[in-house]
């Protein structure tokens, strides 16, 4: 039987319909049922959000953490029953679903440590005669209320870089989930309605893309953070008008492996950033610059451990490759393989798919302007090639439109540090995958990935503008 959920209008809970069909993603089946919002409902959300501005922005330090605390508090209870969700509506296999309720609440924790730490500053002013007796002080304020669209891959925890920042922050919101994963964020909604929160504080929305315009467009909402694919971010960003926004994109994440490396370890490393979660991750590997003098090695080594990986239902513990999102998706990332085999790339594992399920593939050879290169694959699929010359290696990740984490496999602190200043990247990762990234470090991209960073303390100093006072004293 399928389970229903509300969503959850300025903190309350509505059954308004059952007109979103969300599926079991390995098997095909709907799981749940849940109301789309309208434009009107959206209208009435956003107007809760801007009543709720003053009194979110009144709450008190203690009051904020005590609303983060308690979700950490629901989220470890009720543990088990998100990660089965996250299992089912994105296909994520159980141990990376448990993985991802871990990180959402640490994402919670780091946020209520942190609400205490929006810091202003002191200023001297009086730095030349006309300036006597002049004092300047800073403080952050919130902006106010904040459209929030998060994506399909990470439904809890990319959902809470936007929430747990917007509670510490002070600022009210309305979340759009992913309408393919929508039952994280309404688990998350649920549990916010537990708190004290202002009414109007949260509405967790799902709703079609065509009737979210008011998100992007609607002036009584102060900010837009959006995480998703390029083509949708910019497209948002040109109608957002005076609006920030913070766009949280794609990529096609390289590595390096130099010679000096340890050829298991970078193995096993790959093999989680390549193949995790199906490699639908804006990080995970998708380019591997391997050094001439262990590539072959290095490519026997991958190959075998690839063949390994047990793809099949994502409720099994021993499965690691479940299924992609959808069957569009599998069948055009497998459209790209095949393109780039009929352009002359060699098929190295996998290849192979069925419906929704692809399996993790390796290739060597792709020309650098297929898709499969050029593009983000979103998929169980790394392309390998070979280097002699360090700095074109590097040259070779920089050479794309995507610019978000990077990793370096190098035991030379010399090659460690050119790669920090050389990569056009919001990060690089030395001694590991680029797909590594915890909580509270400044994450997010150049180039066509992205505007902006996340990572709690960041999040919040985009939800929150500096307000100056200046004293005089009179002489």
């Amino acid at each position: 039987m399928t389970k229903k959920y509300p969503y959850y209008l300025a903190n309350e809970a509505v059954f308004a319909n059952t007109d979103l069909k969300v599926t079991d993603k390995f098997s095909g089946e709907i799981a749940y049922e849940v109301p789309l919002a309208t434009p009107d409902v959206l209208d009435r959300a956003i107007a809760a959000a801007e009543a709720a501005a003053e009194p979110m922005r009144n709450m008190t330090v203690y009051e904020r953490q005590a609303v983060l605390e308690h979700c950490i508090r629901r989220f470890k209870e009720r543990a088990d029953e998100l990660a089965e969700a996250l299992c089912i509506e994105a296909g994520k296999p159980i141990n990376d679903a448990r993985g991802e309720v871990g990180r959402l609440i640490d994402t919670f924790k780091i946020a209520a440590e942190e609400t205490p730490r929006l810091l202003g500053e002191t200023l001297p002013l009086d730095i030349s005669p006309r300036a006597k007796g002049y004092r300047g002080m800073t403080q952050r304020v919130p902006i106010g209320p904040c459209a929030f669209i998060s994506p399909f891959n990470f439904p809890l925890n990319l959902a809470a870089h936007k929430v747990a920042p917007a509670i510490a922050a002070g600022c009210p919101f309305v979340l759009k989930p992913a309408s393919m994963t929508p039952i994280g964020a309404l688990l998350i909604g649920e549990i916010l309605a537990e708190t004290d929160l202002p009414k109007g504080a949260f509405s967790v929305l799902p709703c079609r893309r065509d009737s979210a315009d008011l998100l992007t467009e609607d002036d009584r909402l102060k900010l837009l953070s959006f995480t998703g694919s390029p083509d949708v971010g910019w497209k948002l960003k040109a109608r957002a008008g005076k609006k920030p926004v913070i766009l949280e994109l794609g990529g096609n994440a390289a590595c390096v492996i130099d010679n000096d490396w340890d050829l298991d370890d970078a193995v096993a490393r790959v093999i989680i950033g390549a193949f995790y979660q199906s490699g639908q991750s804006c990080i995970g590997v998708q380019r591997l610059f391997v050094h001439s003098d262990v590539y072959d090695v290095f490519k026997e080594k991958l190959i075998a451990k690839t063949r390994t990986l047990k793809s099949g239902d994502p409720k099994d513990p021993q499965t690691f490759i479940g299924p992609m999102i959808s069957e569009d998706e599998a069948e055009r990332l497998h459209n790209w393989i095949n393109d780039a085999l009929n352009r002359g790339a060699t098929l190295l594992c996998g290849g192979g798919r069925d419906g929704n399920m692809l399996q993790a593939t390796l290739l060597e050879g792709v020309p650098a302007d297929c898709d499969l290169s050029a593009e983000e694959a979103f998929g169980p699929v790394a392309i390998l090639e070979p280097f002699d010359d360090y700095d074109a290696a590097l040259k070779r990740v920089n050479d794309s439109r995507f610019g978000l984490q990077a990793g370096i496999f190098t035991r030379d602190l010399y090659k460690a540090q050119k790669a920090w200043d050389t990569l056009d990247v919001g990060g690089v990762v030395i001694g590991d995958v680029p797909s590594w990234r915890v909580d509270h470090m400044p994450y997010g991209g150049v180039k066509d990935s992205g505007l902006g960073r996340e990572g709690i303390r960041w999040a919040m100093e985009d939800m929150t503008e500096l307000r100056l006072m200046v004293i005089r004293t009179p002489q």
